[in-house]
């Protein structure tokens, strides 16, 4: 039997921004202090989970070339895992490029 894709390692690493966006000021700074870290290590760790992720299915798809994999199931899921962490990660940076040009606007 195959385990059900489980969430996102990507999301894993920032799980502490949910409580910095409904915090303001002080208290932001506190809860993400409180949380593990600053923003640059949980990014940090977010691409560290889906690079991991993309080896993971990469080492999946060679053992099914092989024939060695039981379950080609396995495969399956953590390529679709891998490729929708690799969907975040590209929103994520492009919404952070939109918000740097936008400010770039702002000061002109």
């Amino acid at each position: 039997m195959t385990s059900p894709i489980s969430a996102l390692g990507a999301v894993n690493g920032l799980s502490s921004v949910s409580a910095i966006s409904g915090a303001s000021g002080a208290a932001a700074t506190t809860g993400a202090g409180a949380a593990g870290g600053d923003f640059a290590s949980m990014l940090s760790k977010g691409l560290e989970s889906v690079q991991a992720s993309q080896a993971n299915a990469s080492d999946l798809a060679v053992q099914v070339a092989n024939g060695s994999l039981q379950d080609p199931a396995q495969y399956t899921m953590a390529a679709t895992e891998a490729s929708l962490g690799l969907q975040m990660t590209m929103a994520i940076r492009n919404k952070a490029v939109e918000a740097f040009q936008e400010i770039m606007r702002m000061q002109a």
